[in-house]
């Protein structure tokens, strides 16, 4: 079966925005359920009340990069320590961030998947996303990252000053790539229309060291995913959906390990998931508003601030 027939059969079986309403009523009944089951502090949560603002820029940010909103809460909870509000260790960041990314990523996943399925007609210079090309992407990365994650959860002790270090001086390297590359070899190029096997290749060795950071961080393997992408000149769809779906995947799977661990502070979770999916929910559009160029102009800019700002957080 050709793309295009598959494109066409995705469209007649499954009509437009089907995708993200049935899947926004399944994450609203989760939502309503954590209320009936997780305990929350009445007084914590009247404290709290500016983290909707925090959820919904986060996930903004996410879901147009597909590098993951992780990063946003960092000074957040840093300022929640500071005020005497509420100290989290770096475990529960990581954890309650997961669990905020679970709600979040996957409505930006959902926006995405959906417009892999109706795609419009490409524009000059832009490629239609293969569907057999996301799915591989997708299913690829995850069979290795996921238990690499998995078990850096539950086996294994790093440093995370250490990684932090190393992790972010390469996303600083791919961040200067992806911007250079925008604006001289790809600036007048076509997209790339169909996944080499030697970039599959890249990103499945990208994979268990992305899994390991993503079990540490809750950030990582999307991010990873999405810088590859771009700077390879792939399609925005390919770049940013494939990672938002890789991200929001590996969050719901690593949030049963700090479920178990009990790390998560609800109350946060409780006052941001909605925003964060409503940010999921704008991010698909803003993204393509702002056209390709822009868009990686944007992600490799804040790829690197947000690096640098992490270092200085970590070194201080």
């Amino acid at each position: 079966m050709t793309n295009g027939t598959q494109m066409a059969a995705g469209s007649r079986t499954l009509p437009p925005h089907r995708i993200v309403w049935i899947g926004g009523l399944v994450l609203l009944a989760a939502y309503i359920a954590l209320w009936a089951l997780v305990p929350a502090n009445p007084e914590l949560l009247t404290k709290l009340w500016f983290l909707p603002g925090v959820g919904v820029i986060g996930a903004i940010i996410a879901n147009t990069s597909g590098t993951g909103g992780g990063v946003v809460f960092v000074p957040v909870f840093n300022a929640l320590r500071e005020l005497g509000i509420m100290s989290l260790s770096p475990l529960a960041v990581v954890g309650v961030s997961m669990g905020i990314q679970s709600f979040g990523m996957t409505m930006g996943s959902l926006r995405w998947t959906d417009r892999l399925l109706h795609q419009p007609e490409p524009g000059p210079l832009e490629a239609r996303v293969r569907l057999n090309d996301f799915a591989t992407v997708v299913l690829g990365v995850l069979a290795l990252s996921l238990p690499a994650m998995l078990a850096t959860q539950r086996l294994t002790t790093f440093d995370q000053g250490a990684v932090l270090y190393a992790y972010k001086a390469f996303s600083i390297l791919l961040g200067c790539a992806l911007i250079a590359a925008t604006w001289t070899v790809n600036a007048a190029r076509p997209e790339r229309a169909e996944l080499s096997r030697g970039d599959l290749f890249v990103l499945l060795l990208l994979a268990i060291p992305g899994g390991v950071l993503t079990a540490l961080f809750s950030v990582g393997m999307g991010e990873l995913v999405a810088l590859y992408l771009f700077i390879r000149h792939y399609p925005v769809l390919l770049c940013t959906g494939a990672a938002c779906v890789i991200s929001a995947l590996s969050c719901l799977a690593g949030v049963v390990w700090h479920i178990e661990a009990g790390t998560i502070a609800w109350e946060v979770v409780l006052l941001a998931a909605p925003t964060a999916m409503l940010g999921g929910f704008l991010a698909r559009p803003i993204a393509l508003w702002l056209g390709a160029k822009r868009l990686k102009t944007l992600d490799g800019a804040w790829i690197v601030l947000s690096a640098l700002y992490l270092l200085w957080l970590n070194t201080n």
